[in-house]
């Protein structure tokens, strides 16, 4: 069991990901947290001992901000807001979404900024540890005050509401809690708006897609190198002297890579001299620029994420060593910046799709393939090999295109004109989603199409990181002897690209 400790400043994508997962990772506090935490929360009471006017802990919310909250009433007021809030629909999201989304809410009120007690955070991290995984419906989010409903049905869980998933079964919140040995929370003053207001759902979601991104793009140059070899064509436009007359790292990256998944290549020999070909199409030959402008992208996004991860995001927020204790409203709750990178990483994923099924048709179409046989079939005719999983890749692409329009541009005025600009994040996060499976197929796709045409290749061998890559997809995917359903092949070399075994693979060793 691994040990995940969280102070609000220094959670990594990478342990995100692996407590997503679930199984051996457990989360703490880091030392010295709590006692931060505390600092926090004592500016909270003194404000209410004191009387004063401190928006969602002494007033309502939104355009209620001005309505004045008697004392007696606070505790009320905190599990109304969340009672009123959770007004999610459609399917939940899957659990390492939920088990992310709990992780970065208990990781931004570790950071000490939102006036919560301890107790709150340990019962978000409680959550984690013991497998309950509170029932979170994907719709009912613009971004804006964060993700409100969402993250209102992840606090309604705490309080022993709501439901919740344990042991594969879906159970009520306070049913979950009692097979879990935890004790339901009573929020106290300022905790319910610290609990469901933040980007923390739209953020995780497009954190664990980006790293299926960046394994994608990884697997891109395999797939690309591979179809490459199928057709024959020439590494020569990845030559380090044209990566580095344009020097983008991405695009310098991509090159290396398809230049070591090429070296020795006995197919590359065999057509040095005397092939007529000049130049490769771009599809093959602007690899480096193509897959490096996705990678250029996703190392953006990957600066915004991680950097959202560590933020504090509710509002108002504490500053215990401002002024000798400040409690300032603000606008951290956003989502803009999150929304406008979760766009970006599904347009790259999109164009990664898109050139992807330029070389799947160049494999196939024998106008196209040179000597290759029409759909990579023996028998053509009578057989139609893979005419039809190139149509299969031609529609996953056409969704992507449509799904990369931008959310983020888009705003439609809530809160009573209160929240009158708001993100779309999670819009943009359950797209990307949708996005990145439909590439992981396509790249599944040209994986096993590519792998076809080295059938037609035999007795040379390909590159040695080509030749890994096409041992990889005939463990799991015989050659197409003869025409045969594909569903179920498409649906395991899907599933090798989203394990991110392609990504690992390069020539030495």
């Amino acid at each position: 069991m691994q040990r995940v400790e969280i102070d609000g400043d220094g959670l990594t994508l990478e342990e995100l990901e692996r407590v997503a997962a679930g199984g051996d990772a457990e989360v703490a506090l880091a030392a010295g947290v709590e006692e931060r935490i505390l600092r926090s929360r004592a500016i909270v009471e003194d404000a209410i001992h004191r009387g004063a006017v401190v928006y969602g802990v002494t007033t309502g919310f939104g355009r209620l901000a001005e309505t004045v909250i008697p004392l007696d009433r606070i505790e009320e007021l905190q599990i109304n807001l969340i009672r009123s809030h959770a007004c999610g629909t459609g399917p939940g999201l899957a659990r390492a979404e939920v088990r992310a989304i709990t992780l970065l809410r208990a990781n931004v009120l570790a950071k000490g900024f939102s006036g919560v007690r301890p107790v709150v955070v340990e019962r978000l991290l409680d959550l984690l540890n013991r497998g309950v995984h509170p029932v979170i419906p994907e719709q009912g989010s613009v971004g804006a005050s964060g993700d409100l409903a969402p993250l209102s049905h992840l606090a309604l869980v705490l309080v022993g509401e709501g439901e919740a998933e344990i042991g594969g079964e879906v159970v009520s919140g306070a049913e979950a809690l009692r097979r879990a040995g935890v004790e339901p929370l009573r929020l106290q003053a300022k905790e319910g708006l610290a609990l469901n207001n933040g980007t923390q759902v739209m953020t995780g979601i497009g954190a664990l897609a980006l790293l299926g991104a960046e394994r994608a793009v990884e697997t891109a140059d395999v797939a690309g190198a591979m179809s490459l070899e199928a057709l024959r064509g020439t590494p020569d436009a990845f030559h380090p002297a044209i990566m580095r007359a344009r020097p983008h790292p991405g695009q310098a990256a991509s090159a290396e890579r398809l230049r070591a998944l090429l070296a020795d290549s006995e197919i590359r020999e065999s057509h040095r001299y005397g092939d007529p070909r000049v130049q490769d199409a771009y599809s093959l030959r602007c690899m480096p620029q193509v897959h490096g402008a996705a990678r250029n992208a996703f190392a953006y996004v990957r600066q915004v994420l991680e950097t959202e991860a560590n933020s504090a995001t509710d509002n108002p927020l504490i500053f215990p060593d401002e002024d000798g204790g400040l409690v300032i409203s603000g606008g951290n709750f956003h989502g803009q910046p999150i929304a406008q990178v979760l766009d970006l990483l599904a347009i790259a994923l999109a164009d990664l799709a898109s050139i992807s099924e330029r070389r799947i048709e160049r494999l196939v179409n024998p106008d196209l393939s040179g000597d290759l046989p029409p759909f990579l079939t023996g028998d053509a005719g009578v057989s139609s090999g893979f005419m039809i999983a190139q149509i299969t890749a031609a529609a996953l692409v056409n969704e992507c295109k449509v799904l990369a329009t931008p959310a983020s541009v888009d705003s439609i005025p809530t809160g009573a004109g209160k929240e009158d600009h708001v993100s779309m994040g999670m819009a943009s996060a359950l797209k990307l989603r949708r996005v990145l499976a439909n590439v992981q197929t396509v790249l599944g796709l040209e994986l096993m199409i590519a792998a076809q045409g080295l059938e037609h290749r035999k007795p040379l061998r390909p590159g040695r990181g080509v030749e890994r890559a096409y041992a990889l997809v005939r463990e799991r995917i015989p050659p197409l002897d003869r025409d045969r359903v594909l569903a179920p092949d498409i649906e395991a070399a899907a599933e090798l690209v989203r394990s991110g075994v392609f990504a690992g693979i390069w020539t030495g060793g």
